[in-house]
């Protein structure tokens, strides 16, 4: 009985943290690869031997504690009845608690898990949600300045007093991997600085390896439960995150190739120019952003811009670089994204202005291959349509095998099946009602060990597209207080150009075949036509209902 109770609770809230820390924390989780560390191999192994301990031991009573509060706690009600209901929030409260404090404690990694939680809407119990999302955005370690000048010391060769004309001691913000502060250089322009947090240097390897432990013994106690590919995927993303400079050099490719590729929005993307002779892998030099940020609705509205347009900017943004560039920033949670109005462009005769959405944290970015980028399109667009041939099809093809794309599917739109197949024009638009919430949680529950088993097939690229669908729901959500019609219109068109482009590669360049394009692309023209309209009218008619 214990052994079933315990598989429930990881069935409730293991989904969450499980998924978290193997795809969310991605780079900044394994701020913990010991090459990344300045210290000499020995120094490096009696740290991990000191430290490791201590952490097994906070950990595991931490998972104790939450084990036998959910076996216990619930014990004797019924399932279902209002007593049952009530124990049930109480115990997800104080675990959630528990699990917040794990994280501010352990710092590094563990404030990215709790920070990807908090963007798991419909399968994290909303106790954890809203527990996680009320700090852990906001409150993560922060550097002394005596930190900061060694930092400056060992990377540049001199304290930030001298190689700034102004330097604030005070960060005006701190995330798990580094904080950023204030500055003018000696030619009085503003710059934004982020320098690395030195303790992520003591416990680096002690993170990787407690992750690993961790992992592993929860497979080894229950089967179902096989996250052990996320030590794979932190070994790899590790260096790349803790690598200012490649963080730069991402950030130029991303603008580089919405000028190249997207240049009907590219003036509307931004990322912050870098200083690169004031930059090293621990320091990075940035143009200071003087915007808003994405998710204070207040200051976005007093720039004279609607969340809406903001809104429809991100999802066409993040359409771009998943189904067009294939080189994707797969961390946009509500810090690493900021808005202000766009340069040099008047508002219309309202006042409104349009937005410039200025992209920060370049550190994780996914490339994905031709075949990968195409096939995620074509399933996006068999999504939209409700083409169950096809979502099949797509599925297999991006690894969800023949027995789990029906949970894929549900995954990606967070949609119970019977909406994806649902042929009215707004099935991936309902509103997130309460009882949509339970029933996606309660399959989240009855199928933990299949969410499980297709986590560990899909390739790790889809992982990370998992975790930014998620991030970006959220951003929505927090622009809009719900879905958007625009936003999905957007993902719908975008997939399906992108889909018909990648078909057309593959046709012979005759003339039969480019008329044939040309029908195809009027038929798609006429459905969206047809969509928006039917979409407008279901708008209109719940404004007069409500």
């Amino acid at each position: 009985m214990w052994r079933y109770r315990l598989n429930k609770l990881a069935a409730g809230v293991g989904i969450g943290i499980g998924a978290g820390v193997g795809i969310g924390i991605g780079g900044a989780a394994a701020s913990s690869i010991a090459a990344t560390s300045s210290d000499d191999p020995p120094t490096t192994s009696l740290k991990i031997l000191t430290i490791l301990p201590l952490r097994l031991l906070r950990d595991s009573l931490t998972a104790a504690a939450i084990a036998l509060d959910y076996e216990y706690s619930m014990w004797g009600f019924q399932e279902g009845t209002i007593e049952w209901s009530k124990a049930k929030h109480q115990v997800h409260s104080r675990c959630a608690r528990r699990i917040q404090e794990l994280c501010f404690r352990n710092g590094g990694i563990y404030i990215k898990l709790g920070q990807y939680i908090s963007q798991l809407d419909y399968i994290v119990p909303q106790e954890y949600i809203q527990i996680m999302r009320a700090s852990l955005l906001k409150r993560c370690p922060v550097s002394s300045y005596d930190q900061v000048r060694q930092v400056f010391i060992m990377e540049l060769g001199s304290p930030p007093e001298e190689i700034f004309k102004e330097f604030d001691p005070v960060p005006l913000a701190s995330a798990s991997i580094a904080q950023v502060h204030a500055a003018r250089t000696h030619d009085g322009k503003r710059v934004a600085v982020k320098v690395q947090h030195v303790h992520l240097t003591d416990t680096a390897a002690t993170d990787i390896a407690t992750v690993d432990l961790i992992v592993n013994f929860l497979h080894w106690c229950f089967p179902a439960f096989d996250y052990r590919w996320l030590v794979d995927e932190i070994r790899e993303s590790a260096p790349k995150e803790l690598d200012f400079l490649y963080e730069a050099r991402n950030s130029e490719k991303c603008l580089e190739n919405f000028r190249r590729l997207s240049p009907q929005i590219a003036d509307a993307i931004y990322a912050p120019k870098i200083y690169w002779d004031l930059s090293t892998s621990k320091l990075l030099t940035m143009e200071f952003m003087d915007a808003a940020e994405i998710s204070d609705v207040s200051a976005i509205q007093g720039y004279g811009i609607q969340p809406l347009e903001v809104s429809k900017l991100v999802s066409q943004a993040f359409a771009e670089m998943i189904f067009r560039h294939g080189f994707v920033h797969c961390d946009p949670h509500a810090a690493n994204m900021m808005v202000r109005p766009l340069p040099s462009r008047k508002g219309n005769i309202f006042g409104r202005k349009k937005p410039q959405l200025i992209l920060l944290d370049h550190g994780l970015y996914k490339d994905l291959d031709f075949q990968t980028r195409t096939n995620y399109a074509a399933l996006w667009k068999a999504l939209v349509f409700a083409d169950v041939k096809a979502i099949k099809e797509y599925s297999v093809k991006l690894g969800a095998g023949e027995d789990l794309y029906v949970l894929f599917a549900g995954i990606l739109t967070m949609r119970p099946w019977n909406r994806i197949i649902n042929p009215s024009v707004d099935h991936l638009v309902l509103e997130g009602s309460n009882d949509n919430r339970s029933e996606l949680q309660m399959y989240a529950s009855q199928y933990f060990p299949q969410i499980s088993e297709l986590l560990r097939r899909l390739p790790r690229v889809i992982l990370l597209l998992l975790k930014t669908n998620d991030c970006l729901r959220a951003v929505s959500h927090t622009l809009l207080k719900g879905p958007c019609v625009e936003t999905f219109l957007i993902t719908a068109r975008v997939s399906s150009e992108v889909a018909a482009e990648s078909k057309n590669l593959e046709q012979k360049r005759a003339i039969l075949s480019g008329l044939s394009r040309l029908w195809e692309r009027m038929l798609l023209e006429a459905r969206f036509f047809r969509m928006r309209m039917a979409l407008w009218v279901l708008q209109f008619r719940k404004a007069l209902s409500g």
